[in-house]
């Protein structure tokens, strides 16, 4: 071999080490590193068909959804900062269990990021398909996705957009109509009659505090633990 080819071949070789690496860094640094913490801790905990499946963003990811509802079958696969693709892309860690129920939040970190509510709407239609593909046992529950507000200051890619989230649950409804799943209106609830988060709930206008789980919790407690809440008197 010749020292022109021999040197031919290594630049070849060092070019697809190159590329293989590349890859490897894009496929692991596609969401960031608490995404994928979380995600492969997901695939260590399994699901089960006994299971109630909260999926979702940090809202999610930041309930105590076990103890909130006294029910250790409930459990948690929230991701902070997650989006539409992030669930698409380990929605088989929860699917492959067959859950008794997963309730979906989704979205609102795709519109921070300009997503328009039609391509979230279509993403959450894909994100139930595959669910009823893959675990046609489950019962699906897609959420709204809660208000957000302008006024605290914060999350500048959120809060100003807080008169996009009707649109977005409008289109949501209707993907769960068509898809024969539960929606659950939770925005309504939590919204001020302008539209925004109401400060009772959330300290920083996108999360919510122990009050506002609390009244999340009320409003799902029927259709988790088939019981209804106790009525304050």
């Amino acid at each position: 071999m010749n020292t022109r080819h021999h040197w031919g071949l290594l630049t070849l070789a060092l070019a697809l080490v190159f590329v293989a690496t590349q890859s490897l860094s894009a496929q692991t640094t596609k969401y960031g590193t608490y995404y994928y913490q979380r995600a492969h801790l997901f695939e260590t905990l399994p699901t089960s068909p006994d299971d109630i499946i909260f999926l979702g963003n940090s809202i999610t990811d930041g309930g105590e959804w076990g103890e909130l509802f006294g029910n250790i079958n409930v459990k948690n696969r929230g991701i902070s900062g997650d989006i539409c693709d992030g669930i698409l892309d380990r929605l088989s860690t929860i699917t492959n269990g067959h859950p008794a129920k997963v309730f979906l939040m989704i979205g609102v970190n795709d519109m921070a990021r300009d997503f328009t509510p039609d391509s979230i709407a279509y993403k959450v239609g894909l994100i139930v398909r595959r669910i009823k593909a893959e675990s046609p046992e489950t019962k699906v529950y897609v959420q709204s996705v809660l208000p957000v507000s302008d006024e605290f200051g914060l999350f500048s890619n959120h809060g100003p957009k807080w008169r996009t989230v009707p649109v977005i649950n409008t289109l949501l409804q209707q993907v769960a109509e068509r898809e024969g799943v539960t929606y659950i209106d939770l925005f309504s609830v939590f919204a001020t009659e302008e539209g925004k988060m109401n400060a009772a709930y959330s300290n920083d206008g996108l999360h919510l505090t122990g009050a506002g789980y609390k009244v999340w919790r009320d409003l799902l407690l029927e259709e988790v633990n088939g019981e209804k809440p106790e009525e304050k008197h």
